[in-house]
Parts: structure tokens; sequence; C-alpha cells
């Protein structure tokens, strides 16, 4: 489909370039060596034409040797030579010499009524004139140049008209214009030629390669790349594709960890809750442990209620069905509330809890119940990792126009392939699965929601453990 869609618009587009580029170079081309050829051409016809005034002078002064029939013969010699016709006229307009068949018919007669009819008809002196139409010596498109010729007076004694016909020039201009279109046509068939196999073999084929690898990895062949054969335009699309793939494979990767660790999540504690409730119903339980495990049931109940929630939610934000309510909020008082709301798992893990405001009260913009949730999450996340007797600190600072929250556990540092992909949806980091309340989508959430607000989240290890920080623009 590509080849024959693409590469026919491509080859006929290139074609259609190159033939109006060609044709225009041609073109130009043609018209100015036609001029050139003229321009030539009135040159070579001044040159001769010095000759036949020096020979029209000796013949009409009589200080020389030269008679009539020796001036024709030299005239007409020089007119087959030169492929041109030379006639001699006097001031009274009657031919004395004529080197054609049809101007010697005309010999001894009239055809230009006085001296001022020639000097118009021909216009300026030493210049070839294109006759427009026929008369009785010239033809229609000929080239004449005419060339008065003056006694010692000063006075125009006669004139030489040399012509050149059309059909001499169309002869020798069309030479020039075979080698002109044929070298053109040449040129035009060797660029399609080259055109038509680079096209194919730089674009098409490449093109070609990476529409077979998409569909592969559309089948669920995510291991298949684009083979990278140059660093143009191309090389970089390949590289682009060979990247999404390589997402697209993390991803894949991480959604079958995460349906693995989903599904252990979720059928752990509804086999714990069918064991506690099937003891109590079958009396295996006794009477005075029965509130325990109770007790425990609704714990689990509670954790898949957690987990069942993180994934409405990431689908919910995901499909942008979640609308933000901005408004000033005191996020020092959520930061407050965050902790409250963790206080039984702080005194669980015996954590130590310091917190920096720079004052009582700091107003930011911001949807007040997805902030508690970001809080509530990084909060969560850092008394989990989090071994017993160590420090969480929180902090809320201000800079140019912005609100900087961090919490800093003391937890061992996050190595530099996990720091790449903590915030990616279905990441866990913790493969062993010894935290049994963690779905992998915690972090995932809080960078969605800071996304959604135009702010930044990241982390990083410190020297003390790790610190997570978002921004919250000021009131």
């Amino acid at each position: 489909m590509i080849k024959k869609n693409l590469f026919s618009k491509m080859v006929f587009i290139y074609t259609v370039i190159i033939f109006l580029s060609l044709s225009l170079i041609a073109t130009v081309l043609s018209i100015w060596f036609n001029d050139y050829y003229i321009q030539r051409k009135q040159q070579e016809v001044l040159e001769h034409i010095k000759i036949v005034e020096d020979l029209s002078l000796s013949y009409v002064e009589g200080n020389g040797n030269l008679s009539y029939e020796d001036l024709n013969s030299s005239l007409e010699f020089i007119g087959k030579y030169f492929y041109e016709n030379v006639y001699l006229i006097d001031r009274n307009g009657y031919i004395f010499v004529s080197t054609d068949e049809k101007g010697k018919d005309l010999v001894g007669k009239q055809i230009f009524s006085d001296t001022e009819v020639i000097l118009n008809d021909f216009g300026e002196k030493n210049t070839l004139k294109e006759v427009k139409k026929d008369n009785q010596l010239f033809s229609k498109g000929d080239y004449v140049l005419m060339k008065d010729i003056k006694d010692k007076n000063d006075d125009i004694s006669s004139f030489i008209l040399v012509d050149i016909s059309m059909d001499y020039l169309k002869d020798s201009l069309s030479h020039i214009y075979k080698i002109i279109w044929l070298s053109t046509g040449i040129v035009m068939v060797l660029s399609i030629v080259i055109i038509y196999f680079f096209t194919d073999k730089i674009v098409i084929k490449p093109l070609q390669n990476m529409s077979a690898v998409a569909r592969k990895i559309a089948n669920g062949d995510v291991e298949k790349r684009v083979e990278i054969n140059s660093n143009d335009e191309i090389g970089q699309f390949a590289k682009a594709f060979n990247s999404m793939a390589d997402s697209l494979e993390k991803v894949d990767r991480n959604r079958r960890e995460f349906i693995c660790n989903v599904s252990h999540d979720i059928r752990s504690p509804i086999t714990s809750i069918n064991g506690f409730i099937r003891g109590i119903l079958d009396g295996v339980v006794p009477k005075e442990k029965e509130n325990q495990y109770l007790t425990i049931a609704y714990e689990e109940t509670q954790r898949l209620a957690r987990l069942v929630n993180d994934l409405l939610d990431m689908s919910a934000i995901e499909e942008g069905r979640i609308k933000l309510a901005l408004r000033k909020i005191d996020i020092n008082e959520i930061i407050r509330l965050s902790i409250l709301k963790n206080e039984g798992k702080i005194k669980e893990k015996k954590i130590s809890v310091d917190v920096i405001f720079e004052s009582d009260e700091l107003l930011v913009y911001g949807d007040q119940d997805r902030i508690f949730q970001v809080i509530l999450n990084l909060l969560d996340n850092a008394i989990k990792h989090s071994k017993e007797g160590t420090h969480i600190n929180l902090s809320c600072t201000t800079k140019s126009g912005k609100a900087y929250i961090s919490i800093e556990n003391s937890a061992s540092h996050i190595d530099e392939e996990e720091l790449k992909n903590i915030w990616e949806r279905f990441y866990k980091g913790d493969k062993s699965r010894t935290n049994r309340v963690s779905s992998g989508l915690g972090l995932s959430i809080v960078k969605k929601i800071i996304n959604m607000l135009d702010e930044d989240v990241w982390v990083e290890n410190t020297e003390n453990g790790v610190m997570f920080t978002f921004t919250l623009t000021l009131v």
C-alpha cells in the first residue's frame, strides 16, 4: 500500500518538477542561443560588409582595376561562402549588383523610390533587422543588415543590403535546439531513473520495514525493532519508532507484572477472608478468637478497597473523567491532616516526623481533594519504605511564586534505573513483594495529578535517604 500510493505520488511529483524545471531551462537556453546566434551573425555580417564596402567603393569611384564582372563574381563568392545574399543599390533605389537569382532579375530596376525609403525600411544602420512581410527582394522572417556607402563629399552614393534567409537561420538554430532538447530529455530520463531507485531505497523501503514491524508489534511481538541505516529524517523517524517500541515493550512488561501483582493482591485477601469466614461458619474457630479473625478479614477487605480505588482513580485520570476544582487552599493544613490520617502507621513503626513550615498558613491554587490524595500517597510511600525508628521530614518552602512541598524519609537510595521508571504506570520497584499493600499505582497517580495541575514533581536521592518534591502556585 505504501509503495503503491506514496511511491507513485513521490515519483509523479518529482517527475513533474524535473520536467517543468528542465523544460524551463531548455526554453531559456533556446531563447538565449537564438539571441546569441543573431548577435554573432550580425558581427560576422559586419565583418563581411566591410569587404563588400571596399570592393564597392573601388568599383564606384573607378580608382581601381575592378570591373563590374569582377565585383559581381567577388560578391557572389562572399554570398555563397557565408550563406548570405548581397545587394548593391544606388541612392535612387536601383539594384546594380545581386548575388541571388531572384535579385538578378531585378538588376537595373528601381525597387525603392529614394534614399529615405531605404533608411526607413531597414531602420538602424549596422543592425540585423527582421523582415515583417514579403517584398520583391526579401521573405518574411529573413534578417537584413543595411550599410550606406558615402562618396568623397560624405554624401550617400549607394547602399549595401545583406540578407540572411530564414531557412538558413532555421537550419542553423534547429541543430542547436536539437542538442539542447535532446540533452534535456536524456537528463530528464536519467533523473527520473535515479529518483525512482533512490526514492524506493531511501524512503519507501524503510517505511515498508517500519510498517511491517508496526504490524508485528500490533500483533503482540513487542520485541521487534526497525533497522537504522541513516541519520537523516528517515533515520531519526526510525529511532523515534524504536524508542516508541521500547516504551511499548516496557509498558507491556510492566502490565504483565502488574496483572500478576494485582492478581496476587486480590487473590491473597480473598483467600484469607474466605478461610476465616469458612472457619467461623464451620465452627473450627474458637468463639473467643472469632473477633480476632473477623478483624483480620476486615483489614483484608480494606486492602481490597484501596486496591480497587487506586485502579478506579487511575482509569478516571487517564480517561479524563476527573475535573479539577481549582481554588485557594492552605497547603500547610492539608499536610497536617495527612499526618493525622497516617498517625496509626507512624506510631506502629515508631517513626518520628519533623515538619518545617515558613508560616502557619500558606495559600496555593489547587484541587483540595487531589492535593490531599497526592500528599497521602507520598507520605504513605515514605512510611512503607522507612525502617522502624527512623525519621520522615516534611517541609513547605516558597521561591519565585511557587510552593515546594518535600517529603523525605531515611530509606535506602533508589538506583538510577528505578528512578527513571518510578512514575510509570504498573511499575513496582518492590520485586520481592515484601510490601503487601502496594499496587504499584500510587506514584503514577501522583504524577498524573500534578501534571493535570501543570506543576512539577520529582524524586531524588539525598544524603539521608530519598526525597519526593512537588510544586504548587502561590496565591
